[in-house]
């Protein structure tokens, strides 16, 4: 049994996939500068399976390159070794298989989601119905505590940042992180932020200013609504996103590093079971959920994106994948994640997730030169300016339908996430203090995300307001799909082929980021207690993930789904809120002696001594 090094196999992959890459690439290049040829002589689902072949020959080929030996540099008392995926033999995998899992956290999702689906092919219409009324009692009759749960996080994360806690190193004063820091932002922030940041980046500014939020009172698509549509996109996805994430990370974090607790999202319930007491049934219930709520994340953003690519390939060369489209496109993608995930973090997740930030950064520098720079600095400062002075007020702000529609689904869907967002971060972050892992985990991915917001949305808004672009009348005829909004804006621009296909590439690099760590963390939900995953059981739950996908496309259940995810978001926003409160226990009566960092600069000012040197005047 080994772990995590390339395999004969995998260097066989490797070898075939470097022509595949290449061939695959000329073609799609030569697409690029002939897209009539392309239009005229290559059919939809053809160029949707070239198109996948390059980019997935790609991902695997940098998945699979051999790498530096890291087999001795875990101990099998941290994270990171249960992180790490155990290599057996084929018979060993199938005899094994079911005997490593965890009888609840591995049989009730798998058999829920089956009868879900089965539900939902039988009865579509009682089934949209009943979780309609469901999410609609989340959403607008207990909205409140998902405004109350993130507002407390938000504060609780500054505190953290300011406070004499952050001082506390995970894994002991002596212990020394496992990645490099620029490894360590970029697998928290691809993982995190999925493909919703180039789904919705041009496009959710855009709804605000057709649509805009009541908070401001702004007329619809008038000037005053660009800056209400720019603020309200940094809110949703700005630091209150990160901070739901950061506050089940950090609890798992400092449980497993502290107290020798398991990498679990139970992790959190530490303080109140002990660490014996996280074989409990409240133990697995949590995990569960965690399950639920990963896999019906991830699929509905699987179909969503695919909806996206798909788009972008007819706009670009009028080729229709019909419906078959959409099914390719997931199973490529599946093959694309599963093979990324089985590789470890070490070497595929954590190469992935580099080239993504490479590639949202040169995204980032080409729509800066490109777009309307003194636009989106003008406007985009007043929306940071506004953010920060609104920022309390729209957080506890519950007036109108469309608060529930957009603030508290957003909340929900971060809320929902993060139990695999929040395990991952807490997994990476050994070794890194508190208030370097909220620095990462809030601050520096925030701002990541704010930039491409002000970026993108607001380019899309100068073009929609100044008439260059009819990118809402785009969306209109689309059947008010948001999939197609990118592309008309692109379309205005010198370069509008090569920012298409890097924007192609970023919707398949960012998916993947996320999908691959997504399959790994339930993979380890779904073991028994103190077994990393093996090979087989990473293979299943991708697989897994990507059937769900297509099920949701097929039957047409992708919103049904898509709403059951963000129901999970309700216990996990009440579960923030007792991680916080065990947490806050255990710091005031284990972690005191710790020095916040605005004491130590008041102590470092200087004592100013007045002295009295007038002598008092004499009587005569």
């Amino acid at each position: 049994m080994g772990y995590q090094g390339a395999t004969p196999l995998e260097q066989s992959i490797g070898t075939v996939l470097a022509p595949v890459f290449a061939l695959s690439g000329a073609v799609v290049v030569s697409g690029f500068f002939f897209p009539s040829f392309v239009g005229a002589n290559i059919s939809g689902h053809v160029w949707l399976i070239i198109s996948l072949v390059f980019f997935g020959s790609g991902l695997g080929y940098i998945a699979v390159i051999p790498g530096e030996n890291d087999e001795d540099r875990d101990s099998e008392h941290t994270a990171s070794y249960l992180l790490r995926i155990r290599r057996l033999t084929w018979s060993d995998t199938v005899r094994q298989f079911l005997a490593n899992q965890d009888r609840v956290t591995f049989g009730v999702p798998v058999v829920v989601f089956a009868l879900f689906f089965l539900v939902q092919y039988v009865v579509p219409e009682q089934t949209n119905v009943a979780v309609s009324a469901v999410q609609t009692f989340l959403l607008q009759d207990i909205g409140w505590l998902f405004l109350g749960a993130m507002f407390l996080a938000v504060l609780y994360c500054l505190f953290l940042l300011l406070g004499p806690w952050g001082e506390i190193r995970l894994g002991g004063p002596d212990t020394e992180p496992d990645y490099t820091y620029p490894t360590y932002f970029s697998l928290v922030f691809t993982a995190g932020i999925a493909a919703g940041i180039v789904f919705w980046g041009p496009a959710e500014a855009l709804y605000h200013y057709g649509n805009p939020p009541p908070y401001f009172g702004a007329e619809p698509q008038s000037t005053v609504a660009i800056g209400a549509a720019l603020t309200y996109s940094l809110f949703h996805w700005g630091i209150s996103a990160w901070s739901a994430y950061t506050v089940i990370g950090l609890p798992i974090a400092y449980f497993v590093y502290e107290r020798g607790a398991p990498l679990r999202v139970s992790t959190i319930l530490t303080p109140f079971l002990g660490v014996d007491g996280l074989d409990s049934l409240w133990s697995r219930v949590v995990d569960m959920l965690a399950i639920f709520a990963t896999i019906g994340g991830i699929a509905t953003s699987i179909a969503l994106v695919s909806q996206q690519f798909l788009a972008g390939i007819d706009y670009q060369w009028g080729v229709s994948a019909g419906a078959l489209g959409p099914i390719l496109f997931v199973g490529g993608l599946t093959l694309i994640y599963v093979l990324s995930a089985t590789t470890g973090v070490r070497r595929g997740i954590r190469r992935i997730a580099s080239l993504n930030v490479v590639l949202f950064a040169l995204f980032a520098l080409l729509i800066a030169g490109l777009g309307p720079l003194g636009f989106i600095v003008e406007r985009g400062t007043g929306a940071v300016a506004s953010y920060a002075v609104n920022f309390v007020p729209m957080s506890l702000y519950m007036g109108a339908d469309w608060v529930a529609n957009w603030t508290v689904w957003n909340w929900s869907w971060w809320f929902s996430w993060a139990p695999f967002a929040g395990l991952f971060l807490a997994a990476l972050s050994r070794g890194r203090k508190v208030r370097t892992v909220v620095l990462t985990g809030v601050v520096a991915t925030s701002a990541a995300t704010i930039a491409w917001f002000l970026l993108l949305g607001g380019t899309s808004l100068f073009l929609q307001h100044s008439g260059t672009a009819d990118i809402l009348g785009a969306i209109a005829d689309r059947g008010g799909s948001v999939a197609v909004a990118s592309f008309p804006l692109f379309a205005t621009f010198p370069m509008d082929q090569l920012l298409i296909f890097l924007f192609l590439a970023l919707i398949v690099v960012f998916i993947t980021t996320s999908a691959d760590t997504s399959t790994l963390v339930v993979a380890v939900l779904a073991r028994r207690r103190g077994q990393s995953p093996t090979t087989g059981s990473i293979v299943f739950w991708g697989f897994f993930q990507g059937t769900i996908a297509v099920s949701a496309l097929v039957v047409g259940g992708a919103e049904t789904l898509q709403a059951l995810a963000v129901m999970t978001g309700g216990p996990f926003a009440v579960l923030s809120l007792v991680a916080l409160a065990g947490l806050t226990l255990t710091f005031r009566r284990e972690e005191g002696g710790h020095t916040s960092p605005i004491r130590r600069l008041w102590e470092r000012v200087p004592t100013v001594e007045v002295h009295h040197d007038v002598e008092p005047p004499q009587d005569d």
